[in-house]
């Protein structure tokens, strides 16, 4: 019997599973038929016009001249997920990376909890009301925040903003760090370096560029992670982007520590690549 699909149908079809593919899989399916083929080209475009797939504000593309690779492939997410369990799936459902939408994108507002992680809790329920937070008065601004909001120059800095229990929404001036990437960036192929994170404006100094989204890990899940990722790194296989920042208190006696892995699952910050000047961007806390 022969099979009755028209090439409509074929690329409908395709345009719910291709966009889930790594490369070399959506190279393979590729070679299966015409329609295939030209859905995959369709999904390759887009997934090189977008990092973020539309899920920031700003449309990321992929820039590279020094190979045939037209992109890095992951899951993007605009905000970090906790994955606090070893025993949790090491990646959450299926995504339609690359594919359609059907209309133009928006930040993710309010976020979802973090399964029982603190959020900041408004101290001026006035201004928040009136829509607007922030200045000299204003409990929720942080004494960092105020002007360039780079916080210290020698390293991490703090940043302070209204948080899930305010009442203002997510146009609040306070809320700077929430909205997603509002400055235009793109993600640059090297030949020794591989895909870095560029900027495609002038930022100002201080400027916050993007937050570093991930699975937010137990310590335990992190070791175990890392011996596999340290052999597939090894191999030229992989290049992992985890994060553990490790914050000491005052006392001395304690260490806050946070880990947050963006290898599989995270957004556009997982491609700032160490600087061998010293590096232009710092952490803010």
């Amino acid at each position: 019997m022969r099979n009755q699909a028209t090439p409509a149908a074929v690329t409908e079809s395709a345009e719910l599973v291709l966009p889930l593919l790594p490369p070399r899989d959506l190279a393979a399916a590729a070679s299966a038929c015409r329609a295939l083929r030209a859905a995959a080209s369709a999904v390759t475009t887009r997934s090189a016009a977008d990092a973020a797939r539309g899920l920031e504000p700003l449309p990321i593309p992929f820039h590279n001249r020094v190979d045939s690779k037209p992109y890095a492939y992951f899951l993007y997410t605009p905000f970090s997920l906790a994955r606090l369990s070893p025993s949790a799936s090491s990646s959450p459902g299926a995504q339609p990376w690359g594919g359609a939408w059907a209309r133009p994108p928006v930040p993710t507002w309010p976020r979802p909890g973090l399964d029982g992680l603190p959020s900041a809790v408004c101290g001026c329920a006035c201004a928040c009301e009136a829509g607007e937070c922030g200045g000299p008065g204003c409990a929720c601004a942080h004494a960092e925040a105020d002007g360039a909001g780079s916080g210290s120059e020698g390293g991490m800095g703090s940043l302070g903003e209204c948080g899930d229990g305010c009442a203002c929404g997510p146009s609040c001036g306070n809320r700077r760090t929430q909205r997603g990437v509002a400055v235009q960036l793109r993600v640059v192929r090297h030949l020794q370096k591989g895909w870095g994170l560029h900027a495609a404006e002038a930022l100002d100094r201080g400027q916050f560029v993007c937050e570093y989204a991930g699975e937010f890990l137990t310590t335990e899940e992190v070791w175990r992670r890392q011996r596999i990722y340290d052999e597939l790194a090894s191999a030229g296989k992989l290049a992992p982007a985890l994060i553990v920042i490790r914050e000491h208190l005052p006392s001395g006696k304690a260490c806050l520590r946070v880990n947050i892995d963006a290898t599989k699952v995270g957004n556009v910050a997982r491609f700032i690549n160490h600087s061998c000047d010293g590096g232009n961007c710092i952490l803010s806390w």
